[in-house]
């Protein structure tokens, strides 16, 4: 078993779980819980499961230890009448320590698991330029499933915990639970402590509601990933394997269907992860939002991968904006260029940390830390570009909400999103360079008329995935527009519900991709 999407997860182990959790006491439902998702990091990941359970017990010390401080503040508070501010100034600076010392231990371990190699390969050359012609060498550990996901969350509540906006937990357990449950370990989403954990203690019971609402949401996602993403898989890693051997226009689409096999793999995942926890009564929060109907690229990102957006704005850009020395540079900006640009020039500081943590957190590469920067730059760019372009609309009589300029926006957003897709999906940043050169000077559709583009992917796999990404599309489209497909087929009896329930599962058993032919492809952010 390595993902969601083997025969072992969906034919044994969740229905062992699901079993497990009916048929014993409310009270022991959460401790169920707790062992499967161990179990499942340990069948993905074996020891190397321990590395999660020293971040839970790190996050659980400190978090009381921090608790602690704050009530020994209260009491003292309670005491006195003068010199309260001095004394929460001392409480909140040893608290801050804990926090400080969660957060290196935490992101220490992440490092030194994921990123030492990376670091160490920038590190040699620099140091060659003293005279230390030693390569740096280090081994290669491996990580557990999901550490970049369940360390975001232990430092969120860690943070919390010293904000005051979350209670510390006393109960073990439950802070476990949340840490590690199985169906958002592997690629999230980013949930909050004050969103899941008190619904996952509780063990509610499987009702038939809940039940339906899950494996709807549960087949959809698969649909996404075995219909679509898994197909243009052979497209891709084709394309982005050899692209020497191929022109610009082959990989101009090569960076098409990377983008939208990406789209279909992740949200197909978060559709399953989801519908997982709804099996079992915990509302995991939306991590995407319709993404290929943006304006803009900030407007992109805050519908695609929504909860580690949410994530880098509450935890790096506001404490980063909101700090002294960001806040006189903005005072002094703004007296020097306005009000209008004096602030987007010293964002821009803020800005420059979220995207080069976005770029990081997606992987060890000099193409990952191309890909923040290439957000960074086009973000911050369009902050200073949209006011000049609102204005000259207006003076020149164009709406701005008509259909045809929507539709240019759109156009524009979608080229910008293509690049940033080819530069990530790229081998290294070299690579990314080279194929995107070969777009602008060797661009062709000769391959596509000799039948070039079939050495890549099969005339039938292309005519499937014509089919089924279209109604992707148009799955899309209506939540868009306001419709929620899933509530209007919950609402219909039961014979209907199920019948379009066993549809959508019957069509992915025939037209999935996997079998002969077909190399099974694990979750693309679970490497992350």
């Amino acid at each position: 078993m390595t993902s969601y999407f083997t025969l072992i997860f969906i034919l044994i182990f969740l229905p062992l779980v699901l079993l497990a959790y009916t048929v014993v006491p409310q009270r022991v439902r959460a401790y169920v819980l707790l062992l499967a998702s161990y179990a499942f990091a340990w069948i993905i990941s074996g020891p190397l499961v321990g590395f999660m359970l020293v971040t839970t017990v790190c996050v659980y010390a400190l978090g009381l230890g921090i608790k602690r401080i704050f009530a020994q503040r209260d009491e003292e508070l309670a005491k006195v009448k003068k010199g309260k501010r001095a004394i929460k100034a001392s409480y909140a600076q040893r608290a801050r320590r804990l926090l400080v010392a969660g957060i290196v231990a935490n992101f220490g371990i992440l490092i030194a698991l994921n990123y030492l190699g990376f670091f160490s390969e920038l590190a040699s050359p620099l140091l060659g330029l003293f005279g230390w012609q030693t390569p740096v060498s280090v081994p290669s550990i491996g990580a557990p499933i999901g550490i970049s996901f369940y360390t975001m969350m232990a430092v969120s509540y860690l943070v919390d915990v010293y904000r005051e906006t979350t209670p510390a937990d006393g109960n073990f357990g439950r802070l476990a639970l949340f840490l590690s449950f199985f169906p958002h370990i592997m690629e999230g989403p980013i949930a909050r402590y004050s969103q899941t954990a008190e619904s996952l203690w509780k063990g509610r019971p499987i009702d038939g509601k809940a039940l339906y609402r899950g494996m709807l949401r549960m087949a959809i996602g698969f649909a996404k990933k075995l219909l679509v993403a898994d197909r243009l898989n052979l497209y891709v890693k084709t394309v982005f394997g050899s692209y020497e051997s191929y022109d610009g226009g082959i990989i101009a689409l090569g960076a098409v269907l990377y983008t939208i096999q990406l789209y279909c793999d992740f949200s197909g995942c978060m559709d399953v992860s989801i519908g997982l926890g709804q099996l079992f009564g915990v509302d995991y929060p939306e991590n995407f939002r319709q993404p290929f109907f943006s304006k803009t690229a900030s407007e992109f990102w805050q519908r695609w991968h929504i909860t580690l957006g949410a994530w880098f704005k509450d935890y790096v850009y506001y404490p980063v904006s909101l700090s002294k020395p960001v806040k006189r540079l903005t005072t002094i900006a703004r007296k020097r260029f306005g009000n209008r640009y004096g602030p987007l020039l010293v964002s821009g500081i803020a800005l420059f940390c979220v995207w080069l943590g976005n770029g990081l957190w997606h992987g060890a590469g000099s193409q990952y830390l191309f890909f923040g920067l290439y957000y960074f730059v086009v973000i911050w760019l369009g902050g200073f570009v949209e006011p000049s372009a609102r204005a000259w609309a207006s003076e020149h009589g164009i709406d701005r909400d008509a259909g045809w300029y929507r539709v240019l926006r759109g156009v524009r957003t979608l080229l910008v999103i293509f690049v940033g897709e080819l530069f990530f999906r790229a081998n290294s940043l070299g690579d990314g360079i080279a194929m995107f050169s070969r777009i602008l000077t060797g661009f062709s559709l000769r391959s596509f008329a000799d039948g070039t583009v079939f050495a890549c992917m099969s005339r039938a796999d292309f005519a499937a995935s014509l089919l089924f990404i279209p109604l992707v599309f148009l799955y899309d489209l209506a939540y868009e527009r306001g419709h929620d497909l899933r509530s209007l087929i919950e609402q219909k009896g039961f014979v209907v519900r199920w019948a379009i329930w066993i549809a959508i599962v019957m069509t992915v058993v025939i037209f999935g991709a996997y079998g002969i032919g077909y190399i099974p492809v694990d979750p693309m952010y679970a490497q992350y």
